[in-house]
């Protein structure tokens, strides 16, 4: 099999980047721009075509309330016949009371076989609520055995640190069916440098298991991925079913000036075989003022094999390779 290599970075000044394979042929593409006010997606027949491929804004912020500020991180599912995006917002850009943003998790809904449409082709179904009102980010859904997952990151007041991850089953793509179950806060050194983080998750199912990494940690050069894994035939809603890495399955690679790669995303190549991981990165250290703000973290995807056991193996981030 010929070795499969992208353009690197493939898309400048776009985080959290989420890439989907869609049976229409397509890929699409959605990320947080820069400017945080609103929502665009952009597709292709390949991955580099999507480099080149015009962004179509599907949404945008409103002027006020829970949906007017800091647009983040937005996934683009398609579940039962429909299009659905999962994005965090807030209603300020100021902190709470516990030195954080204020963002909570939002679905907007397409039932036109292209997402691409227009505008008023998408209607918001509000709010994803879960029981604690508090700091949420970062959505992203899965399917098992005829079930749809909910798998997200929120701050709980009594436990140390920014966000850590939950699950529960859900009851439509809106709406949450269980009571959350937490399966990983920050706890390792290399989770808890700067800021106390479990954000950006995301499911892989192969080989008989899910795979669901996270990045963990401030958003400068010390971000880096962790990962759960349970056994796809036990219950996902039992903590215990889960086991963690210990240390970060990808991390900065100063050799080659990569900072901080993480939030990243699963998809398939156009082999329709070659695994890829889609991810985020700098290529310095020296930001001025909150990371957060620093438009320079660029899409980048790269192909990764599996260990002998049947376990990702990520290797490191690649290194520049435009001309």
């Amino acid at each position: 099999m010929a070795e499969i290599n992208y353009t690197a970075p493939l898309i400048i000044q776009r985080a959290d980047p989420y890439i989907y394979r869609h049976t229409d042929g397509y890929y699409y593409f959605t990320a947080s721009v820069p400017a945080y006010n609103r929502i665009e997606i952009r597709r292709a027949r390949t991955i580099e075509g999507l480099a080149h491929a015009a962004p179509r804004t599907i949404w945008r912020k409103h002027d006020e309330g829970p949906m007017s500020q800091l647009i983040w991180a937005p996934e683009l599912h398609y579940i039962g016949g429909k299009w659905f995006v999962y994005f965090a917002a807030a209603e300020t850009t100021a902190f709470d009371e516990n030195g954080m943003f204020q963002h909570r998790m939002f679905c907007i809904e397409c039932d036109q076989d292209n997402p691409m449409g227009k505008e008023e082709d998408w209607i918001e179904r509000g709010q994803v609520k879960t029981p604690m009102d508090s700091f949420s980010l970062d959505a992203t859904t899965f399917e098992l055995n005829g079930k749809l997952y909910y798998v997200w990151a929120q701050k709980d007041p009594d436990i140390k640190g920014n966000s850590n991850l939950y699950i529960a089953e859900m009851v439509n793509p809106w709406t949450l069916k269980t009571k959350p179950v937490m399966l990983s806060k920050p706890e390792y050194d290399w989770e808890t440098k700067v800021f106390w983080v479990n954000e950006g998750p995301a499911v892989l199912h192969r080989n008989g298991r899910l795979f669901l990494t996270y990045s963990a940690s401030a958003t400068d050069e010390n971000y880096a991925m962790g990962m759960l894994t349970c056994a796809d035939d036990a219950d996902v809603l039992d903590a215990a079913n889960w086991s963690k890495s210990k240390t970060p399955v990808f991390q900065s690679d100063i050799a080659h000036d990569q900072f901080g790669p993480g939030h990243n995303s699963f998809t398939v190549a156009e082999d329709g075989q070659t695994d890829l991981m889609v991810y985020h990165c700098r290529n310095y250290t020296d930001i001025k003022g909150d990371p957060l703000y620093d438009p320079n973290r660029h899409t980048i995807v790269k192909p990764f094999t599996y260990d002998a056991n049947g376990v990702p193996e990520f290797g490191k981030p690649v290194p520049y390779n435009y001309k």
